[in-house]
């Protein structure tokens, strides 16, 4: 027993050693490379806190705009980092997991998208921002779940609508806004998993307790939701809102911040239907302190797109960052 005891304290003191190697090593190559380092809210807590600008779609899209570092490293997923070479087409963008992907993004080709858009003449199309480059290349507008409601209000009434590709969140945009869009049937893979089942047995264990959603989320999640709003809308209201506790119903990954934003509250997932880590996104987490080290040190894996899939992509885009200062 002692010797298993040993054992796990060297793995611990080993594995310690390690993290601390990586987090050296990035913080080197981002001087040596000048690079930048974006991480979305759902990485793992330790990229988290060596990213020089941590946060959701539009906050990251907004940042790497404005970037005057030679080399991007997003730590996050293939669509995001996507989105940062469109911006920057002449900077180096690394990815530390390419297979780091959407299940959103996947669930809707470009040439199925279009197809889909033929049967709509008269419509334009705004597009989520997980989607693919060459998605974003046949949109009019790119939006996010921060600026969604905001750039469809800025959409003239008698203009019709194709709303693609998270059927939810299109549908929560519909319902508070009013106006009628047809929606691509897609949905996240991480966020249709929770259980309002156990969601409602934890409110009767937390009475006090307020739940709080992503908009991606299915409606019997929404409705019963104390507040929907994005990964960044969420982290503000618990720093403003008086409870001590919250159900949070979106991926787990944005604990850490709560936490660290405001501490002393209790914070609790939203579980899935399923006993497992369902919540978790499994592309989000394939990124490691290890897999970021190896990126920066080989220069790799690069974002590579087409360009004038990425001179297309870049127009809607545009349109987006310009419509959210408004």
């Amino acid at each position: 027993m002692l010797a298993i005891k040993n054992k796990t304290a060297k793995d611990r003191a080993s594995q310690g050693k390690q993290k601390e190697f990586f987090i050296s090593e990035i913080y080197r190559l981002k001087k040596e490379l000048n690079a930048v380092l974006l991480a979305h809210f759902y990485q793992e807590p330790d990229i988290q806190d060596i990213a020089d600008h941590i946060g959701d779609s539009l906050q990251l899209a907004q940042a790497a705009e404005k970037t005057n570092a030679d080399v991007i490293v997003f730590a996050g997923v293939h669509f995001m980092a996507e989105t940062a070479k469109i911006l920057n087409p002449d900077k180096l963008v690394l990815l530390p997991d390419i297979n780091a992907g959407c299940s959103l993004a996947e669930g809707c080709p470009a040439d199925l998208l279009l197809k889909f858009k033929e049967k709509y003449p008269g419509h334009i199309l705004i597009s989520y921002i997980n989607c693919s480059a060459e998605v974003k290349a046949i949109s009019d507008i790119i939006c996010t779940s921060s600026n969604a409601e905001k750039i469809i209000r800025q959409i003239p009434e008698s203009q019709k609508i194709i709303f693609a590709p998270d059927k939810n969140l299109g549908r929560y945009i519909s319902k508070t806004t009013g106006r009628e869009m047809v929606l691509w049937q897609g949905a996240c893979i991480v966020h249709e998993t929770f259980s309002e089942r156990k969601i409602l047995e934890l409110k009767l264990r937390h009475p006090g307790a307020k739940l709080i959603a992503h908009p991606e989320c299915e409606q019997n999640i929404l409705d019963n939701a104390d507040f929907v709003g994005s990964t960044s809308a969420l982290l503000n209201f618990v720093g403003s809102n008086p409870s001590k506790e919250f159900i949070v119903a979106t991926e787990p990954g944005i604990l850490h911040q709560m936490e660290k934003q405001t501490p002393g509250k209790l914070y609790i997932q939203a579980p899935p239907e399923a006993n497992c880590s369902c919540n978790e996104c499994p592309y989000m987490k394939l990124n490691t302190l290890e897999k970021l080290y190896l990126c920066m040190k080989d220069k790799k894996p690069e974002i590579i797109l087409d360009k004038s899939v990425q001179e297309k992509a870049l127009v809607p885009i545009k349109r987006m960052l310009e419509m959210s200062k408004k």
